[in-house]
């Protein structure tokens, strides 16, 4: 499932390329037909990313929501004045895809390929949205429930961000593996985040919430900071520091690198299992205090 840096990758494109401009939308697998109708000849104020969540601020009150799931993804394309980010969703697709034309021989969006839930076009490009597990228009107070469903984003600058999350982590008893996926207590936060704030934190993923300390925390908090603002900047998820991925040509300290040595001290990287999701970790950087 795409995590947080990609969604606010998907937020500066559609600012760069759309925000300001009125939209034709269409829904050529038609189960998304009826929204498609309300968006069309609307201009889209903003695009705002909410940890997995993009919004779409369209005048006339309508928020178009989209999470992506597990398979969801888009395209983009254009002529020679549509380029922006260019970020595309689920990590199924190898890069980030913009299907631009060369200057002059830009004529239209071309026929849809595949189950397409929404496109949305404009004067110069298009983009397409397939497989989402949501796509639904909401009013302004269903955003703002949407909202307050969710914990604080790393990637979005808000000054109680870090007390926020730094409270209602020392008030549970849940492992810190478990807090951190979990959207309200930490939003955009995956699998492979999870894994690697854990091991550079050196944190025992079992390590109740409970137990870590406020500085603890603070440098967990200010550690996604910088690995999800990593992943906009870069479009992919890289977590290794320099030194280490020159030496191993490795992106991850731990994630899906279970059986190998650890970068750090050599003991073979674990694989288990915490609320039903893979936890990969090193058991001697990571042990127990």
């Amino acid at each position: 499932m795409p995590e947080g840096h990609t969604i606010h990758r998907l937020a500066r494109q559609f600012n760069d390329v759309f925000a300001g401009q009125r939209l034709e939308a269409a829904s050529p697998q038609g189960r998304f037909a009826a929204g498609a109708k309300r968006i069309t000849g609307q201009e889209l104020l903003q695009a705002e990313a909410r940890g997995k969540q993009l919004f779409l601020h369209f005048d006339h009150q309508l928020t178009l929501r989209v999470h992506l799931g597990l398979y969801g993804a888009w395209d983009f394309g254009g002529d020679e004045n549509f380029r922006g980010a260019s970020s595309i969703g689920a990590p199924r697709r190898i890069g980030e895809r913009e299907l631009g034309a060369e200057a002059g021989e830009y004529s239209g969006p071309p026929a849809p390929v595949g189950a397409v839930r929404l496109r949305l076009v404009s004067q110069h490009g298009w983009a397409d949205l397939r497989g989402p597990s949501v796509c639904e228009l909401i009013t302004e107070s269903e955003f703002a429930t949407q909202l307050a469903k969710l914990g604080p984003d790393p990637l979005a600058i808000e000054p109680e961000s870090e007390a926020v999350f730094r409270e209602t982590v020392m008030a549970k008893g849940t492992p810190i593996a478990t807090l951190l996926m979990d959207q309200s207590v930490l939003a955009g936060v995956g699998n492979v985040y999870r894994a690697e704030l854990l091991f550079r934190a050196r944190l025992n993923p079992w390590l109740p919430g409970t137990k870590l300390s406020t500085g603890e925390l603070t440098t967990l908090w200010a550690d996604a900071v910088v690995l999800l603002e990593r992943g906009v900047r870069d479009g992919r998820i890289i977590t290794t520091e320099p030194e280490d991925r020159q030496r191993n040509e490795t992106l991850h300290y731990v994630y899906k690198r279970n059986g190998l040595p650890c970068l750090k001290c050599g003991t073979v990287v674990e694989l288990s299992e915490i609320a039903g999701r893979k936890l990969y970790y090193c058991p001697n950087c990571q042990r127990a205090n």
